[in-house]
């Protein structure tokens, strides 16, 4: 099977039922685990990208949290959410068929505080200085929760099976 092709005829399908222009296949050992287009628009859920979707549900699937083995087909290099769901599942190989630079002239998504072209920039800068306000309210009770937590883990501060560099 051609799955970046699949991954295309998924997105065209998408937007054909009035969603978004994305799509993601994600495959194991030459099957189809997941797939899904971008439900953002159907949805109103802002985290329905395609991506996230389909990791969901491969996730679920497979029972783990990590795709090391897995090849995941996107139609365009992803979003800065996306892309932080797709290093914390580690798979194996993400595939991305098309650039910002080729369909821009189609299509753009750029937000009040989120603009593809910025935002890697934007996201590099410290916490103070970006654009999204933020405030730090120091409380050391939160630090409890992970004390709590590596307690409960043997005294482990990285999950257990977690793949590391």
């Amino acid at each position: 099977m051609d799955f970046a092709q699949r991954t295309i005829d998924l997105a065209r399908a998408n937007v054909a039922e009035g969603g978004r222009p994305f799509a993601t296949v994600i495959v194991r050992d030459g099957e189809i685990i997941a797939e899904s287009g971008n439900q953002v628009a159907q949805t109103n859920d802002p985290t329905a990208h395609a991506e996230i979707l389909a990791i969901r549900e491969a996730c679920t699937k497979l029972g783990t949290e990590h795709l090391t083995d897995c090849t995941i087909y996107i139609l365009a290099l992803p979003c800065p959410m996306c892309l932080g769901a797709l290093y914390y599942t580690s798979p194996a190989e993400v595939v991305f068929l098309t650039t910002r630079d080729a369909y821009e002239p189609f299509y753009v998504d750029d937000r009040k505080y989120f603009e593809l072209d910025t935002f890697y920039g934007e996201f590099a800068k410290p916490w103070q200085e970006r654009r999204l306000p933020m405030r730090h309210e120091e409380r050391a009770e939160a630090v409890d929760v992970y004390r709590d937590w590596n307690s409960r883990n043997g005294g482990e501060r990285r999950v257990p099976g977690m793949p590391t560099a």
